[in-house]
């Protein structure tokens, strides 16, 4: 494992704060300085020409993974102040997170995403498993810690529990992955292939290994122990999966549930993809009665009615109204706290069982009639395509095809013993940042005979 990135060298306030630095008249506390580092990123920006469920250009109305980080940071705070507000005075308040630092958690949960997203999260998997293999929680982590330009060598310098609050899985590529669910890969590699095989585990990269020790510095060795080491029950053809995070995590998971089950249910009704006949089919009234009954005794004729209204504001109070069913049916679950000395592993955000049957119906709406239709995945085919092909050009001839401070890069990669699979680490980190329509253009630059000129400016 790579563990040269020495995070363990740079000073630290206290167990959750930053590495320290002198930033003169700087009057923001160390979460203000996280949010703002996330919101004034690259990565941040790029997220608006990135997938969310449809294609970039489909339509100007849908969401991409920029409007749906806003919402679930949006839901995500919503989550904390109610928390919040049912613990005042108690030792509970004490230990649930602040809510600037849950906006920061929530707005970057999605950094590491490549383009064209869970398509081009595969296929870029593909290309990198004999290099370390990709994922993008653990993208994101390392776009936080290492890519982003804020400092020399530490990326954007964040504190420990904003890392903490990202790290979705806290184990390495190398100790979850189970390279005998993968098929055998041709060379050379091919650009179309059947994607569910080559799905990555959940897990941070191994790259990031060195992040992740200063991470767990001044974390109770026993938990952290179990939080790294005790994973989900395995299932056949499956990766392995962590078992434990930390509460911020739990808060972030649930707020990114919610805008994925009743956001994207919003543009699929919007945009005529979910019909009413499919909602009634999928989304019984049995199913849903949990929130009518929370809405004392709101008619499932009239909910749909909302929902499928002509005027736009009916079908927004629905939504509206889904989603603070949902925000305040999120509890502290506290009643096996001595599982662990840490606070923050103790405690985690879960939704109430009705939230989470109502909120589960609604997600696996979207998903079967959404994701899995022809038309989405074809878009997922493509994608995959793209980046697989724009990876088998860089890395047969970088020092020709890649821009310079990218070639710079991969010539400056890793020593004698890992210098290879540090630069195709580089080139996946070059495609993993590309936006859905800089991806496109740069393969139409590459391939199509009668596109591409030396005056393009992509």
């Amino acid at each position: 494992m790579d563990r040269g990135h020495k995070h363990q060298e740079c000073a630290v306030n206290n167990k959750w704060q930053m590495r320290q630095e002198c930033v003169a008249k700087d009057n923001r506390d160390p979460y203000q300085r996280d949010y703002a580092r996330i919101i004034h990123s690259a990565a941040f920006r790029r997220l608006q020409s990135k997938t969310q469920v449809l294609g970039i250009g489909d339509s100007d109305f849908y969401r991409t993974r920029l409007t749906h980080s806003l919402e679930v940071s949006q839901i995500g705070e919503s989550i904390a102040l109610q928390l919040k507000r049912d613990h005042n005075g108690s030792y509970y308040a004490e230990i649930l997170p602040d809510p600037i630092l849950i906006r920061t958690i929530c707005l970057a949960h999605d950094l590491g995403h490549p383009p064209f997203g869970h398509g081009g999260e595969v296929a870029l998997n593909r290309c990198m498993l004999n290099y370390g293999g990709f994922e993008g929680n653990g993208q994101t982590l390392r776009i936080m810690s290492h890519l982003e330009p804020y400092h020399k060598c530490l990326g954007m310098n964040l504190t420990r529990r904003t890392l903490l609050g990202v790290l979705k899985y806290p184990a390495p590529y190398s100790l979850v992955v189970d390279s005998n669910v993968y098929p055998e890969v041709d060379r050379p590699i091919r650009s179309v292939f059947k994607a569910e095989p080559f799905k990555p585990p959940k897990c941070y990269l191994d790259t990031e290994c060195g992040l992740v020790d200063w991470l767990s510095e001044e974390i109770n060795p026993l938990d952290w122990n179990r939080v790294s080491t005790e994973f989900e029950e395995k299932e056949a053809g499956k990766h392995w999966k962590t078992k434990h995070k930390t509460l911020d995590t739990s808060i972030m998971e649930i707020a990114d549930d919610i805008a994925y089950g009743v956001h994207d249910l919003e543009d699929a009704i919007g945009l005529k993809l979910i019909d009413e006949t499919a909602f009634r089919k999928d989304a019984s009234e049995a199913n849903l009665q949990p929130f009518c009954k929370w809405l004392d005794g709101l008619v499932y004729d009239d909910l749909i009615k909302s929902l499928f209204s002509t005027e736009t504001y009916e079908r927004k109070n629905a939504i509206g109204k889904l989603v603070g069913f949902c925000v305040q049916h999120t509890k502290l679950e506290t009643s096996n706290p001595f599982c662990f000395i840490e606070p923050i592993f103790a405690f985690r955000a879960v939704l109430a069982d009705g939230a989470r049957q109502v909120l589960n119906i609604l997600k696996d709406l979207v998903v079967n009639r959404v994701i899995r239709s022809a038309t989405v995945q074809q878009l997922e085919f493509k994608g995959q395509k793209i980046v697989t092909e724009l990876f088998e050009a860089f890395a047969t001839d970088p020092e020709r095809l890649l821009p310079k401070g990218d070639a710079q890069r991969w010539e400056n990669a890793g020593g004698k013993v890992d210098k290879v699979v540090k630069q195709h680490r580089v080139i996946c980190d070059y495609i993993a940042g590309m936006t859905d329509e800089y991806a496109t253009k740069r393969y139409q630059q590459l391939f199509s005979p009668r596109i591409g000129s030396v005056f393009d400016r992509l």
